[in-house]
């Protein structure tokens, strides 16, 4: 029995974001010895992909939307947490402008989904 898995980039590119955010977890804990924002953005950061898994499984057009808005919230969220590292030195700039367009253009497809999928 096979399974099919359909492609949704969005879906796509949350996963390969939450792989950066537990890498950047990573190199944060080990080289910076930093544990009170890596928690942080670890959740939120890799709570983004899980509620855009939870809105494709949604049973309505209504969950998907709750779903879709908190990925969304989580996405704003790990950008400020990302500000955060960079403005206290954890990351460089380059590291911070990498890893917070991925974020921000994941913020930016959410937001035009939901304005799509209702009044938001």
């Amino acid at each position: 029995m096979s399974i099919e898995i359909r492609e949704n980039i969005v879906r796509d590119k949350a996963f390969k974001f939450s792989i950066r955010i537990i890498r950047l977890y990573q190199y944060l804990v080990k080289e910076k010895k930093e544990y009170l924002l890596t928690k942080q953005i670890v959740r939120s950061g890799t709570s983004i992909g899980a509620n855009i898994e939870e809105a494709l499984g949604g049973v309505s057009r209504k969950d998907f939307s709750h779903k879709l808005s908190i990925a969304y919230k989580e996405a704003r969220e790990t950008e400020y947490w990302l500000k955060l590292l960079f403005e206290t030195d954890f990351i460089n700039k380059k590291m911070y402008e990498s890893i917070y367009n991925d974020c921000n253009e994941l913020s930016k497809i959410l937001f035009s989904i939901l304005k799509k999928t209702k009044n938001y």
